[in-house]
């Protein structure tokens, strides 16, 4: 049986234009701690976490740094940084080519170990070690696996944003969260296949995956892993329990 290697990208190079802050929402500090160290305790210290991969701006390196030495989560697991794209999607396309530069011949490393990695935003700080386990559970059979949520309300849809013009059935939508976790050699053409262009558009982590004909499961999502995007979700993190994140 191959032995499984899980490298985790954790994507801190957004603005978070829409919290309306000075900084980017992922180095706010809530209970005296950015809110980004709070994701990266739990990977870097995740037992089936093998290493972790930041992106992140330059200006901010030292930050992080400073940051997971005062918290005790730095250690050897810690890869490094990779630069943000232009986009979501080229952040991801940065780290996955710092991961594949380190291997030197990457065909003998794909035969001799599975190689996953599973990529989360730093704007996610209560992600549990509960889902990861869950993530890497689910995956056997399959080239991915994502977390996801049913939809509560009655979806509409509009051609024109005007009126109504279709019905959608939300017992078959559902929406997608992170941490998402994928074959490494898979994922890595899936993205590659997107160059140069059409890989500005995508949205999503596991578009790519779709795209590329890759099988990805899903599993329920917590409802408590929820991304800080507004200021209500900011209030709503501080309101919460440390017992409970």
């Amino acid at each position: 049986m191959k032995q499984t290697k899980i490298t985790a990208i954790i994507l801190s190079g957004g603005k978070g234009t829409r919290l309306n802050s000075d900084i980017p929402k992922q180095y706010i500090r809530v209970r005296d701690r950015a809110i980004i160290s709070y994701s990266l305790e739990i990977f870097l210290n995740q037992q089936d976490i093998d290493s972790v991969l930041i992106v992140a701006a330059d200006e901010w390196h030292q930050f992080i740094l400073d940051e997971m030495k005062e918290n005790s989560a730095l250690n050897d697991k810690f890869i490094g940084f990779a630069r943000p794209g232009d986009n979501r999607q080229l952040s991801i396309w940065n780290a996955l080519e710092v991961i594949n530069n380190q291997f030197a011949d990457k065909e003998i490393v794909f035969s001799d170990c599975d190689r996953l990695v599973m990529i989360h935003d730093a704007a996610r700080p209560c992600i549990s070690n509960d889902l990861i386990t869950r993530l890497i559970v689910a995956y056997k059979g399959y080239d991915g696996v994502m977390p996801v949520l049913p939809m509560k309300n009655t979806l509409y849809m509009s051609e024109n944003g005007q009126c109504i013009t279709a019905l959608l059935d939300r017992d078959k939508i559902y929406a997608g969260h992170t941490p998402e976790l994928f074959n490494l050699e898979k994922y890595y053409k899936a993205n590659k296949a997107l160059l140069p262009d059409r890989i500005k558009l995508i949205n999503g982590s596991s578009e790519p995956a779709v795209m590329g004909g890759m099988n990805i499961a899903m599993i329920e999502n917590d409802e408590n892993n929820f991304k800080i995007t507004t200021n209500a979700d900011l209030e709503r993190f501080k309101l919460q329990d440390r017992k409970t994140i």
